[in-house]
């Protein structure tokens, strides 16, 4: 067990967002597990570049819409830290029919999408929660712009993000005022997850969507990462809100 170095869970790690934030906060001297579901081979290779920074990572393997299987990881990452300094719940998932279908939306669907978004960033804090408290701990969920303002994201995952959005706020007075709780919402992110939901569109709609930000880019996970780490490590007296990290595109559009 290590006491001497903060700890870190990040859920839904192996690849993306998660995965640059388990290696941010690695390279910033945190001990970080990371949690995956599926993506045992992603996860893997994250857990070795983790191990390359030093320090003692795990990878976790949990479905965050069990509650079993979400007591199992975070019992096993108390006790190999001893502490828990951070939380990211960054697990989620989404749905492949469009937004203007609404016919088309399966509810058997719907209901996964927010048992994964929702209740699972809600089992994961609520079994954090103790941890947390007595390292007077950080927790950042990531939401999307969606969750804010219309846009071309399924309904399911659309209203998951508004939710998390929400229960982020009710959680940083919850958990108050030993922990922090903020959110961010990131814009489109160049790579996989916008190739899924624009398809054959995407290089003329990601060029269009940098053309009309302030930024004259697009969002990366590494922006992203950035903005979760500056929450855990410099804002000691913010909570409860929400960053839009878009590169003003939702500001002045």
């Amino acid at each position: 067990m290590t006491q001497d170095r903060p700890a870190a869970l990040v859920t839904g790690s192996a690849s993306g967002i998660g995965r640059a934030a388990a290696l941010r906060l690695a390279r910033a001297g945190y001990d970080v597990a990371i949690n995956y579901r599926r993506s045992e081979d992603s996860a893997r290779r994250t857990l070795e570049e983790l191990s390359s920074l030093g320090g003692h990572p795990l990878a976790l393997r949990a479905d965050v819409s069990d509650e079993a299987a979400v007591a199992a990881m975070v019992a096993a990452a108390g006790d190999a830290y001893g502490r828990l300094d951070v939380l990211v719940n960054n697990a989620g998932m989404t749905s492949p029919t469009p937004p203007e279908d609404l016919d088309g939306v399966d509810l058997a669907e719907w209901d996964r999408v927010f048992a994964v978004n929702v209740r699972g960033l809600f089992q994961v804090t609520r079994a954090c929660a103790g941890l947390l408290r007595n390292a007077g701990g950080s927790v950042v969920n990531v939401a999307s712009i969606v969750g804010l303002r219309p846009g071309p994201q399924p309904l399911a995952y659309a209203a998951s993000k508004a939710a998390v959005v929400s229960l982020t706020r009710t959680l940083s007075r919850v958990l108050a005022p030993e922990v922090r709780v903020n959110a961010v919402a990131p814009g489109w992110i160049a790579g996989e997850w916008m190739q899924r939901t624009l398809g054959e569109n995407y290089d003329r709609l990601m060029e269009r969507r940098a053309a009309w930000t302030p930024m004259q880019r697009n969002v990366t996970v590494e922006d992203v990462a950035e903005t979760i780490f500056s929450l855990v490590t410099s804002n000691p007296f913010v909570t409860g809100e929400t960053v839009v990290i878009d590169g003003g595109y939702a500001a002045t559009t």
